[in-house]
């Protein structure tokens, strides 16, 4: 099995790259930091959020197809009042998160290097569900490519491409610790090698959506249930409590 994941180099994206090796598979394995190669990493260098780097890097990632397992998890947050958020902070958290991974698939299916049977996995955000107060522009972009997977998933299963959305809640990550107002309790956050698992499990079993652990799928019906509860509950918890801007 050949794979390709952004955002390799550490949490979720560095987990599911060992998980996939781990299973007998060999990973294009991208990031902007240096990684490690090996006999089953392929490492690639590039800056995913910015536009010029991203079409530099597509004909190497067509090159080294076809995958049978893509994960766009590459993502950048941005945190803190609105408005104290630079503009060009902004372009390069939506570039990231939600233009590159539309791009990136659009130029594997251009080149047919998505084998037939393979896995096409988006990593969203529980703020789909719940809204993320004071993190208002990651939550718009993890928003759009929830609706861009969604929105694709019937014509690449009628080309033998499965596609399955993630909606995790908080990791334990220095991404997460970054982002996290003071006091969060990072214990309660999901590990990413088991994320990981999940992921890859729920994959194989051609799942279209994947809210993972008890925290998300409670934050899910939520979400659903009590829409304007939730995000109070949210702004309260998350947004109040910042004591700086992060991005």
């Amino acid at each position: 099995m050949k794979a390709l994941v952004t955002g390799a180099a550490a949490g979720l994206g560095s987990a599911l790259t060992n998980s996939l090796v781990s299973d007998g598979g060999s990973v294009v394995a991208i990031d902007r930091d240096a990684l490690s190669g090996g006999e089953k990493i392929a490492p690639l260098v590039a800056d995913l959020s910015d536009r010029a780097s991203v079409d530099a890097l597509l004909p190497r990632i067509v090159a080294a197809g076809p995958y049978d397992f893509v994960v766009h998890n590459a993502g950048i947050s941005a945190t803190g009042p609105f408005e104290q958020i630079p503009e060009e902070a902004y372009r390069r958290l939506l570039t990231l998160n939600a233009e590159t991974p539309m791009v990136m698939t659009a130029a594997l299916l251009r080149a047919g290097s998505l084998a037939r049977g393979a896995h096409l996995v988006f990593i969203s955000s529980l703020s789909h569900a719940t809204g993320y107060p004071g993190g208002a522009v990651y939550a718009a972009s993890k928003d759009a490519l929830a609706v861009y997977a969604k929105s694709i998933r019937a014509e690449m299963r009628r080309r033998g491409i499965h596609v399955m959305t993630v909606f995790p809640g908080p990791l334990r990550t220095g991404h997460a610790e970054r982002h996290a107002p003071p006091g969060a309790r990072a214990e309660r956050r999901m590990e990413p090698p088991e994320l990981a698992r999940r992921i890859i499990r729920a994959a194989h079993r051609r799942r279209r959506v994947l809210y993972p652990g008890p925290q998300a799928r409670i934050g899910r019906v939520a979400g659903f249930l009590a829409p304007g509860l939730t995000t109070r509950f949210m702004r309260r918890n998350i947004f109040e409590k910042l004591d700086r801007t992060v991005y």
